[in-house]
């Protein structure tokens, strides 16, 4: 667990290789809807991106997505199913979603000798119109995903962040 939380760095630069189905199935998404949601509501949604033409046109869109990977995920929310489940209190809870999904993803790649960068610049809706989602559908981060071309260093952490109790 520790070797993929501190090894996992953003790539933006992937090889062309493709990624196997099984191993986005079976790995990546797999890892994504395990990861914790809010009262258990689930309302997460992947929409996986491996046809170039797409990803060319999601990166038309996406100044946060500076090279061309071989996958792009779509991390949405089903509005509908989140004001069902969860109300006002839902949505803000959804983005919490999002972001546990994504860093299952993210370290769920890692492990498999794949590397990602989660992009947050991007019109959102520019890629529902791409991807062809429904209205409810609502991306919320895109991740690149792919083979590393190379290897990225971890930048140095600070310690003096954190406190117990009281802030002095």
């Amino acid at each position: 667990m520790w070797e993929a939380i501190q090894g996992r760095r953003s790539i933006r630069a992937f090889k062309p290789d493709p990624i196997p189905e099984e191993l986005l199935r079976n790995l990546i998404l797999r890892a994504a809807i395990w990861a914790p949601t809010g009262g258990n509501a689930q309302t997460w949604r992947f929409a996986v991106v491996t046809d170039p033409d797409l990803i060319r046109k999601i990166k038309m869109v996406s100044p946060g997505l500076t090279r061309t990977p071989p996958v792009v995920i779509a991390v949405c929310q089903d509005l509908d199913v989140v004001k069902k489940r969860g109300g006002e209190l839902g949505t803000a809870v959804a983005f919490m979603d999002t972001a546990m999904a994504a860093q299952n993803i993210m370290l769920a790649a890692y492990a498999g000798g794949l590397g990602t960068c989660a992009i947050a610049s991007f019109h959102v809706g520019a890629v529902r119109q791409i991807l062809r989602l429904p209205a409810a559908i609502i991306p919320q981060l895109l991740i690149s995903l792919g083979y590393p071309a190379a290897r990225a260093q971890a930048p140095r952490r600070d310690a003096e962040v954190m406190w117990f109790n009281e802030h002095h």
